[in-house]
């Protein structure tokens, strides 16, 4: 993506005040850290502002970035992501049907070849129980495992689309993406996942982030980023139908 620092912060603003930044970043843009792919962080640094990610979220996600500004807000907060305490959701859609009102989905992380991420368990290990997925200690391969759980709740069904909000409570890389395709709900444009062809983007949106700050009055950050157009764009245009079933959430 070809943009600049000013334009980019201007568009993309969410909130900011002395501590902190945070933005609703388009797909398509790193945060930081990525090989031979200019991101916020090093897009930020040519204009002369230092910014220090609280938390990531892959290239091809959009939404909620939180960046601080100086390192005892960024000390604070990433504290609260380690503890697990900090409120995440986002907004997933899926090219599929079946998924129940209300899910969780327990199923430790590995990495395997190429260092991709997956279920650290074969797949025909999986077992689904009252909407929990989880595998059995006796099924995990050798090797490190990670234990991994993510919750959500089924938004709106929209023909052969469905529109989930997702709390990933623990917070492993690709987690959502690995979880949801591996119970056999992959999100639709997931480049790792879904090689359909058919959209234009992954449909993964970080929307909530709900951490306390205690420089703040009252001592919380309560930030919400829309999901734009290109988000909804993954099916029949009904689909903006659950754009106002949000609110409910």
């Amino acid at each position: 993506m070809d943009i600049r620092w000013p334009e980019l912060r201007a568009q993309c603003l969410i909130d900011e005040d002395d501590a902190i930044l945070a933005l609703n970043k388009p797909a398509g843009i790193s945060v930081t850290g990525e090989r031979h792919d200019t991101d916020i962080v090093e897009l930020a640094a040519e204009q002369g502002q230092t910014l220090y990610p609280v938390h990531r979220i892959d290239k091809v996600t959009s939404g909620l970035v939180l960046l601080a500004k100086e390192l005892g807000a960024h000390g604070e907060l990433t504290r609260q992501f380690t503890k697990r305490t900090a409120g995440k959701t986002y907004l997933a859609i899926t090219a599929s049907t079946g998924l129940p009102d209300e899910g969780v989905i327990e199923l430790p992380l590995s990495v395997g070849r190429k260092n991709r991420v997956r279920i650290a368990a074969p797949r025909e290990s999986i077992a689904r129980d009252d909407d929990n997925w989880r595998v059995d200690e006796r099924d995990l391969l050798a090797g490190k495992n990670y234990p991994s759980r993510t919750e959500f709740t089924t938004v709106l069904r929209d023909g052969d689309h469905t529109v989930l909000a997702v709390r990933p409570i623990t917070g492993r890389r690709h987690q959502i993406r690995v979880h949801l395709a591996w119970i056999g709900h992959p999100i639709a444009g997931d480049p790792l996942f879904d090689k359909s062809g058919r959209y234009r983007r992954t449909h993964l949106h970080s929307w909530r982030l709900r951490l306390t700050a205690s420089w703040r009055t009252p001592d919380e950050l309560a930030l919400e980023a829309p999901p734009g157009p290109d988000f909804w764009a993954a099916g029949a245009s009904s689909l903006t139908a659950a754009a106002g079933l949000l609110d409910r959430v």
